[in-house]
């Protein structure tokens, strides 16, 4: 049997016994060359290579491959899995009657047994419709990307997915930055009943009109005048009210509560999503904890509906259970990627029971899997809203309440928001026509927001919203969107840097196609199509490839650089006169007089040359990422994520007074392919070059140059 990893290969020989053997293929056993684009133009036939990273793992495959008289291919079940099956059968050779394709979405002896049952032939319309996404961001990387170094800086890159995430994180900081504050104010009474409970209530209306107030003399007014009112419960409003639970967790949205409630960042939940379902060691074996956790289908299998019952019931009681399994509907177009949502294997390990087997990070994302999933299959949770208007005079309040009278799902599980939810309390007995005591006003004043910047969590869910991108390509965009340095993080936000404008506009401008919402999601339905067998992958490459092509060769003739990285200003430069521009650097954009020349460091301007440069106003240094909890030992001062010339370091904010740095290693969120357990770490060695080790060492001694399977940088967007 051929799985993708040692980890995966690792638990499954132990599940199967002796009669088999397990090998791993390390991802990718072959791909298009680095070197250079590897896709025919004219037919589009893609020029596949095995690296010189997989060669001896393709060399042990054949060898053992010559001998077994049956060879299972077990990649994922999602179409890029589907695509190392059909690589591996071609690499490994030899009689294609001995090949059979086995899926599972759970590594359980339950799943793999019944995989057994059901082989088949790979699926060359899941494998076209991969082949069909490979080739389309190769010609668009191998294309676009060298045209961005010509016109803009070298290093920058374009992809389908990855430009369109851009513009909406560019396009919501204009926004942001176009918004304009309005004033306005409110005002609260403290009220009391004849019993002495306290509660709050707003000033809505003022002589049976909608109270606006936009000054603080008005707000005054008011509040002067309502001071001397009297207020008598106007009327009493009481109604049930019942919500049922969040559904099962996608790909998204585990990306999305993860990020919300655990703080994770997309990478590191999907790497802790892996190890959750490539098998932990409960004891006596590794056994998958988690099903396949790329998924877009929110259908559960009936076996875990009914165990799900059971465990609410021995948990929680009865009352908590649903006579029926509540089913959802996949909302998803095309969702395809999988068969099931992401569930527990086996709900009765309870977080309690895996905790002693499980890393701290594992251990809090299989619980929230495990409370959502259990919450889905949970009785809704009811309530009692009440509405109470008070008259004071020309004015009218209202106070609303809420007392939760069965709390169903949420005992278990709440699902996350991107903005805190309210809480709303429940209100004291009054009666219709009850005289209540003031006992204060409150007037405050408030600005309205602009909207807010997105999150990774608010980004996934735009994004899915659109239809842009599937379960597999959230984490690599946004990880290749920080990594090209077009967005930073200031705590949770991503914020674009002045490239990620320069490169959006540019592209907007000359290739709106690229950056555009609908044109993307319709690439995706596309490749559902090809999927499904509904149409064939050249043609809808060609139908892509061959206006783009047009475009990019006209606009790398038409277009000259200065037009995109240089902006003209009615400034004149206080040293020479000349006029001042405002360019593009390696840090972004400033003020530079016309007549400066580029020079290596250290050597000064030529003779007539001008050196004058100026930050541009309010321009302000990246905001500092500081690590909560951890101080200085030299000074005390906070530490703080930060970039230098080596690469990402973690330092004192007190720099340069103070020069602190802490040694550290920064994570990848790449699983080590020797060990398959821990997370490949960059270090530095004796010379001060960098490489990657994995997080296990000594027990683990993996180390490399480059990240495995990865990309030369600048080379392929995709």
């Amino acid at each position: 049997m051929i799985v993708e990893s040692p980890t995966k290969a690792r638990t499954l020989e132990r599940m199967l016994g002796p009669g088999f053997k397990v090998e791993a293929s390390y991802g990718h056993i072959r791909d298009l060359p680095k070197s250079k684009l590897g896709i025919d133009l004219v037919t589009f036939a893609p020029e596949y290579v095995v690296p010189d990273d997989s060669e001896k793992h393709a060399r042990l495959l054949r060898k053992e491959a010559k001998t077994a008289p049956h060879i299972w291919l077990a990649t994922d079940l999602d179409r890029e899995g589907e695509a190392i099956a059909w690589h591996l059968a071609d690499v490994i050779g030899g009689a294609k009657s001995k090949l059979r394709r086995v899926t599972f979405h759970e590594i359980t002896p339950a799943a793999i047994a019944d995989s057994f049952k059901h082989p088949r032939d790979i699926d060359q319309d899941l494998v076209n419709a991969q082949q069909a996404r490979r080739v389309v961001d190769r010609l668009v990387g191998y294309t676009m990307s060298p045209l961005l170094w010509k016109k803009i800086r070298y290093g920058l890159s374009a992809g389908r997915v990855q430009s369109v995430a851009l513009r909406l994180i560019v396009d919501r900081e204009r926004e942001i930055q176009a918004f304009k504050a309005e004033e306005y104010w409110s005002i609260d009474a403290l009220l009391a009943n004849h019993a002495g409970e306290s509660f709050t209530a707003e000033v809505i209306q003022h002589k049976g009109h909608k109270l606006h107030i936009n000054t603080g003399e008005a707000a005054d007014k008011h509040r002067a005048a309502l001071a001397d009112a009297k207020y008598v419960v106007k009327s009493l409003e009481k109604h049930e009210s019942s919500r049922n639970a969040a559904p099962p967790f996608t790909t998204s949205t585990l990306q999305q509560d993860a990020s919300r409630k655990l703080g994770f960042s997309v990478k590191r939940t999907m790497v802790l999503a892996q190890q959750l379902y490539e098998g932990v060691s409960l004891g006596e074996m590794p056994i998958g904890l988690i099903t396949y956790m790329r998924t877009d289908s929110l259908h559960v299998a009936e076996s875990a509906l009914h165990q799900a019952k059971d465990v609410i019931t021995k948990q929680f009681g009865a009352q908590y259970a649903l006579e029926k399994p509540r089913h959802y509907k996949t909302r998803s177009k095309g969702a395809q990627e999988a068969h099931e949502a992401i569930r527990p294997t086996d709900l009765s390990r309870t977080p309690t029971y895996v905790k002693k087997f499980l890393k701290p990070d594992q251990l809090k994302l299989y619980t929230l899997i495990w409370q959502r999933t259990l919450a889905s299959q949970m009785a809704p949770a009811r309530f009692e809203n009440t509405r109470l208007d008070v008259d004071a005079g020309p004015y009218v309040l209202r106070a609303n309440g809420r007392r939760v009278t069965f709390d169903g799902f949420i005992r278990v599980y709440a699902e996350g928001t991107d903005e805190p939810e309210k809480e709303i309390a429940p209100l004291p007995e009054v009666t219709a026509g009850e005289d209540l005591k003031l006992l204060g006003l409150d007037a405050a004043q408030h600005f309205t927001q602009p909207p807010p910047r997105y999150t990774e969590a608010s980004l996934v869910k735009t994004l899915e919203e659109h239809g842009i991108g599937r379960p597999s390509t959230y984490a690599p965009t946004i990880s290749t969107l920080t990594g090209r340095k077009y967005v930073r993080k200031e705590g949770r936000a991503l914020v674009p840097e002045d490239v990620g404008f320069v490169v959006t506009d540019f592209l907007k401008e000359h290739f709106p196609d690229i950056v555009d919402n609908g044109f993307t999601a319709r690439m995706e339905l596309d490749l559902d199509r090809i999927a499904g067998g509904e149409t064939e992958w050249v043609p809808v490459v060609r139908d892509f490839f061959t206006p783009f092509i047009k475009l990019v060769e006209e606009k790398t003739k038409s277009v000259k650089k200065s037009d995109i990285t240089e902006e003209k200003t009615d400034r004149i430069c206080p040293k020479c006169g000349r006029p001042v521009i405002i360019k593009l650097g390696r840090f972004g954009r400033f003020y530079s007089c016309t007549g400066f020349k580029r020079t290596k460091k250290g050597e000064p301007q030529p003779p007539g040359a001008c050196d004058y440069s100026e930050p541009l106003e309010g321009q302000t240094e990246p905001q500092l990422e500081i690590i909560e909890g951890e101080m200085c030992p030299d000074c005390g001062k906070p530490l703080a994520r930060r970039r230098g010339r080596y690469g990402p370091f973690i330092g004192c904010t007190g720099y340069p007074d103070c020069k602190y740095i802490k040694k550290t290693q920064v994570r990848t969120g790449v699983t080590c392919p020797l060990c398959g357990q821990g997370e490949l770490v960059q270090r530095r060695g004796r010379g001060r070059s960098l490489f990657y080790g994995c997080e296990r060492y000594p027990e683990c001694t993996f180390t490399a140059r480059q990240l495995p399977g990865k990309e030369a940088p600048g080379k392929d967007a995709a």
